[in-house]
């Protein structure tokens, strides 16, 4: 699951995007292209629709404000997980995983563009995986050694040093593949619509929020390394997205109409986190050059200085290309396989809503269910792929950049497709990834705050389409939140609790009940179905919903759905097609096509009938 994401991926506070794209084609040049400009009444319709392709110009614009959407996420990933893979000390493999991991987010961004649902919707890390990751490792044979905790001790080119991290990093990548042929079975063979009909609001909200809830001793461990620069940090990503979010910065700029001009660039709201780390690691730097924080590594504040983390810019190589198995032949963990598949599960159906969502705002018509079930099929190939790869972490849809578009009003895929090409080229530039990985530890704290405080609300909010008034909605998610807060910190508390005999029963057993994630989904969705309740009140009536307010402003004909390079035409006379789950049948779209005409003059009759 991305950072931020809820259900709808429409509303994410602390990653807000510009409220417009700087430097607006004119209306005669919106015409030129094939779309004019919408009028005062019609501002949801999107300036560019999913198969339009807006100006070179714009496209490398939007391509990178993307890129910026997803980064603050992307980066997150591999610095949590670097302490539970013992490279706290180790700056040089951390910027390693981050090139990974985006390199692999490019990639799966174009393969989900081109042959998954088709959609302008991004794809990356997600937070969903890295609450069982942590699990896994927390296991006490895989705990880090004592000494891995003391940098002095740590060499990092040391044999027995590498194969500690990556024998760690190995049961991760095995775990990720397994689990990730769940989601391809489950989206290629189309049996997503048969377990959307049992997840309801109820359940998600509590997966959700835990993730973000579950990361609280994580997030502290960082911001109380020094706890002003954390609160600096906070406090700069809180103005620049919440109070200077709507403040332009005019700019230079060039059109053929307008020729050289000024064009107003909305950069605190679309980079605020960057503003903010960027605005703090040079305060870091300032105080370390004049020695205001302490050089002595037992002294309080040592972490806050930019030397901590050595010369790792100077050492990293400036191009450097990930490669399927650079950690050695990864191992499976029956363990770690279920624990996985728990954070895959919420995944899946996120993505789901998030599919729903993107194609609104794009001008596409809602996903039918052989896109859906492609999307979710590649979204396993892309976990597959980052487990091979070895990011310690999965692939999923970005929320925050399916709300930039109906922010931007672009949904052409076009830019998603290059943002997807820049996030490959940025995975194999070495240094940049060397650079975000010396950023201090108190700075990444004040992140982790803003972070993970969103993801706990957007889990929340969740239940804005159930009835929060019904004592049995109320039972349900306070039960289900608390419970699965209590139950794993008492097992980690008290670990010998759990003694079947069997050494991998016992494995399984742990890592299930100390993920937050699954304690809180298992409740809520056994409490959801089982408790008797209306549909209107659980909110599962809100969810199935088909959205039709914005009918008139997508594309009529499902094509945009259709496979590339003319392979639905080549399929199309073909009979048993009908019965592959993920391809697009003529025949079902022609019934379609019809049963949208009716619903259409219907529509309109009615429409007549209250005007007369």
């Amino acid at each position: 699951m991305a950072p931020g994401k809820e259900s709808g991926g429409l509303d994410n506070l602390a990653f807000d995007m510009g409220e417009q794209v700087n430097d607006q084609p004119s209306e005669k040049e919106l015409k030129t292209h094939g779309r004019s400009s919408v009028a005062d009444g019609d501002r949801n319709k999107p300036t560019y629709c999913v198969t339009d392709v807006p100006p070179w110009y714009l496209c490398i614009l939007l391509a990178i404000q993307h890129y910026l959407t997803a980064f603050g996420g992307i980066v997150a990933i591999p610095l949590i997980l670097s302490e539970g893979l013992c490279l706290q000390h180790d700056s040089l493999t951390q910027s390693r995983l981050i090139n990974t991991i985006f390199f692999v987010s490019g990639l799966c961004t174009l393969l989900q563009v081109t042959f998954g649902v088709r959609l302008p919707i991004l794809q990356g890390g997600t937070f969903a995986l890295v609450t069982p990751a942590m699990a896994i490792l927390s296991v006490p044979e895989l705990e880090c050694p004592a000494w891995t905790q003391n940098a002095s001790l740590v060499n990092t080119s040391s044999p027995v040093f590498i194969e500690v991290w990556q024998t760690r990093m190995r049961t991760l990548q095995g775990s990720i593949m397994v689990a990730s042929l769940l989601q391809i079975l489950v989206g290629f063979s189309g049996l997503i619509g048969f377990l959307m009909r049992f997840i309801g609001p109820l359940t998600m909200a509590p997966i959700v929020s835990l993730i973000g809830l579950s990361l609280y001793d994580k997030a502290g461990a960082k911001t109380g390394s020094h706890w002003g620069i954390s609160a600096m940090t906070t406090a700069l990503i809180i103005l620049f997205s919440q109070y200077l979010r709507f403040i332009p910065i005019p700019v230079p700029a060039y059109s053929k109409t307008k020729k050289l001009h000024t064009s107003k660039f909305f950069i605190f709201q679309t980079m605020p986190i960057l503003l903010g780390i960027a605005a703090s690691w040079l305060v870091c730097y300032i105080l370390t050059i004049y020695d205001v924080l302490p050089s002595d590594p037992a002294q309080y504040g040592h972490l806050a200085r930019t030397d901590v983390k050595g010369n790792v810019v100077n050492e990293a190589p400036w191009f450097t290309f990930p490669y399927p198995g650079q950690w050695g032949m990864p191992t499976v963990s029956l363990a770690g396989v279920l624990g996985i598949m728990a954070g895959i599960i919420c995944s899946m159906v996120e993505s789901v809503g998030d599919y729903h969502a993107c194609a609104r705002l794009s001008g596409a018509p809602p996903p039918p269910k052989h896109a859906i079930n492609r999307g979710i099929g590649v979204e396993g190939l892309g976990s597959l792929l980052a487990g091979a790869f070895g990011t310690g972490n999965g692939t999923t849809s970005f929320s925050e950049n399916v709300a930039a578009l109906g922010i931007t009003k672009v949904g052409s895929r076009t830019v998603i497709l290059l943002s997807g090409v820049f996030m490959i080229l940025m995975g194999m530039l070495g240094k940049i990834g060397a650079a975000f990985a010396t950023i201090p530890t108190p700075v990444i704290g004040g992140m982790f705050l803003i972070m993970f405080g969103v993801i706990a609300a957007a889990g929340i909010s969740n239940l804005q389409s159930t009835d929060m008034n019904s004592s049995r909605n109320i039972f349900v998610f306070g039960f289900s939140l608390f419970s699965a807060l209590v139950i794993p910190n008492w097992i980690i508390k008290n670990p010998d609790f759990i003694d079947t005999g069997l050494k991998e029963l016992d494995q399984v057993l742990f890592i299930l009940l100390t993920t937050q994630m699954f304690v809180g989904g298992f409740l809520g969705f056994f409490l959801d179905n089982t408790v008797p309740g209306t549909k209107r009140e659980r909110g599962i009536v809100a969810w199935d919903k088909v959205d039709l307010e914005d009918a008139g402003d997508t594309l009529r004909s499902e094509e945009v759905y259709d496979l590339p390079f003319g392979i639905t035409a080549c399929l199309a006379s073909q009979s048993w097609v009908r019965y592959i789950p993920f391809c697009p049948w003529r025949g079902h779209k022609s019934q379609q096509c019809d049963s949208n005409n009716v619903s259409q003059s219907q529509g309109n009759h009615h429409s007549t009938r209250d005007i007369d």
